[in-house]
């Protein structure tokens, strides 16, 4: 059995920028074969990723949900998100990784990221974009390649030129992405990712609704009638769902026992831990464990 460690690595920024300075905030480059840093899989980031795919097969799973890769694809990932990638040796296609600070410093709107529909998905699954058009994958792959011959100027490139190509990337995605969040705009739709990105950053505090409504400046009530009318769940079924997908990761890819668990995402005690989850799973946390491993 493969040695397992005591949590899910979370990765920075700096782990794979192979720059130092401003370019620690953003990484541009050819994702190929022979890309390789010492990460462990799965694990997850702390910063967005966009993965534009031209050639090559394999699986890219995300929070649980296998994808096919199909090229020429673009996925997206956000911060918080665990994955592991599977390529075979002929993987070729670019990679742009950045921090909220790198693309929001110029941004008069503080939501814009969040106001894509490939980040903090409402939609329980993030699906890759799948491009059919070869003017679209011409011209998304001439903004990867601008991005890549820019940074290689050095300290002469252009920081503002690589936070417009990013822009471009993203926008010219977003229209092409295919999602029913196309269909949500407005304050609502941004309240919902909004919370939805808390939950991310927060999980492990086990916080209730209140104390999530209050970070936003929102009444519980508001907050999941908002939640409900966009997604036809409840603000404590997100929070619920979140907490047992991480208990899940917890238990088949870490050490860590029943009690370090309940411990790490805040549960009151290992009593009420083990009849939470088995309420919401219908099988003990060590059964997970056994059913899950041996399957």
């Amino acid at each position: 059995m493969k040695q397992k460690s005591e949590n899910i690595p979370v990765y920075s920024l700096h782990n794979f920028s192979t720059t130092e300075g401003e370019s620690q905030q953003f990484q541009v480059e050819v994702f190929d074969a022979h890309r390789h840093f010492a990460v462990k899989y799965p694990h997850r980031h702390d910063f967005f990723e966009v993965l534009y795919l031209s050639k090559g097969s394999g699986f890219h799973v995300i929070d649980g949900n296998k994808y096919e890769i199909k090229p020429p694809c673009v996925f997206f990932m956000s911060p918080g998100q665990a994955h592991k990638i599977e390529v075979s040796h002929d993987i070729e296609g670019y990679i742009f990784i950045f921090t909220a600070d790198f693309y929001l410093i110029n941004k008069s709107n503080q939501n814009r990221l969040i106001e894509f529909p490939f980040f903090f998905t409402i939609r329980q699954d993030n699906p890759p974009l799948i491009l059919a058009k070869s003017s679209d994958i011409d011209f998304l792959e001439s903004l990867f390649k601008k991005g890549i011959a820019e940074l290689q100027k050095g300290k002469e490139f252009s920081i503002e030129l690589l936070r417009s190509l990013l822009d471009v990337i993203l926008t010219s995605s977003a229209s092409l992405y295919k999602s029913d969040e196309n269909i949500l705009k407005g304050k609502g739709h941004i309240v919902v990712k909004r919370f939805f990105q808390l939950v991310e950053e927060n999980y492990d505090k086990n916080l209730t609704v209140a104390e999530y409504a209050s970070k936003m400046a929102l009444t519980p009530n508001h907050l999941t009638q908002t939640v409900t009318q966009l997604t036809g769940k409840t603000s404590s079924q997100i929070i619920k769902s979140k907490q047992i997908l991480e208990i899940k990761r917890l238990l088949v890819h870490t050490n860590l026992s029943v009690t370090e668990i309940s411990q790490r995402l805040n549960f009151p005690d290992q009593s009420y831990f083990a009849k939470f989850f088995k309420r919401e799973v219908g099988m003990s946390p060590l059964q997970y464990r056994v059913k899950s491993l041996n399957g």
